[in-house]
């Protein structure tokens, strides 16, 4: 295994709650504060110092209202067509520069790996980011969460993998051709004892949310 790898976290914040009467999900109240901001510190808490964010509806409100110091935040104006086209601008934004999580600036170094998480689904915490984030091995590496061995979030994505993923990710199936393709490759990492793998997209759903 690669000796201290860099495993960015990689958080999917662009969609604008099309069930939710159109309230970006980025911007749902939880505990007093916008959901983008539990997300983060989630992926932080979990062992991810280095976190990008890929926005897109009401991006500019997200950027003004939630408070996202040290974070990569990546514009996605193309969030209408799914949540493929957030999650390449996420992995281009990896592959192509490092960036200093203090500044913001290219550094040159890009990740080892992308530990990939939906802003929609608060029942996922530390514990679970943590579980996937020691499942690294190597650029190689495809690894993700399993409640009760069902595959879910998060997942982690080892570099290698990253050109492939973005090739394949169309609409709203993000990873999901890639990863059947792959499946023999990915450690399913059990975590239905440490987290809830619900999604936030409906008004239902919202009893979720404090």
């Amino acid at each position: 295994m690669t000796t201290n790898p860099m495993i960015a976290g990689l958080l999917l914040a662009a969609g604008g709650g099309r069930r939710l009467g159109g309230r970006p999900k980025a911007l749902l109240d939880h505990q007093g504060r916008p959901l983008v901001e539990h997300a983060v510190r989630v992926l932080r808490e979990g062992g991810c110092t280095r976190v990008h964010v890929v926005l897109g509806a009401d991006a500019d409100v997200v950027r003004e209202k939630a408070s996202l110091p040290g974070c990569v935040l990546i514009d996605n104006p193309e969030w209408a067509q799914g949540m493929g086209s957030s999650l390449r601008a996420g992995l281009n934004s990896l592959r192509e520069h490092g960036t200093d999580t203090s500044t913001g600036t290219g550094t040159g170094t890009s990740p080892d790996a992308a530990l990939v998480s939906l802003v929609d689904q608060p029942g996922i915490g530390p514990a679970a980011i943590a579980r996937v984030h020691a499942a690294y091995r190597s650029p190689a590496t495809l690894a993700a969460a399993a409640y009760d061995g069902e595959r879910g979030h998060p997942v982690l994505f080892g570099a290698d993998h990253w050109a492939g993923i973005a090739a394949s990710a169309v609409g709203d199936r993000g990873a999901r051709a890639y990863l059947k393709e792959h499946a023999a490759q990915i450690t399913l990492v059990e975590c239905a004892d440490v987290a809830q793998a619900y999604d936030i997209d409906t008004p239902a759903d919202l009893i979720h949310l404090e």
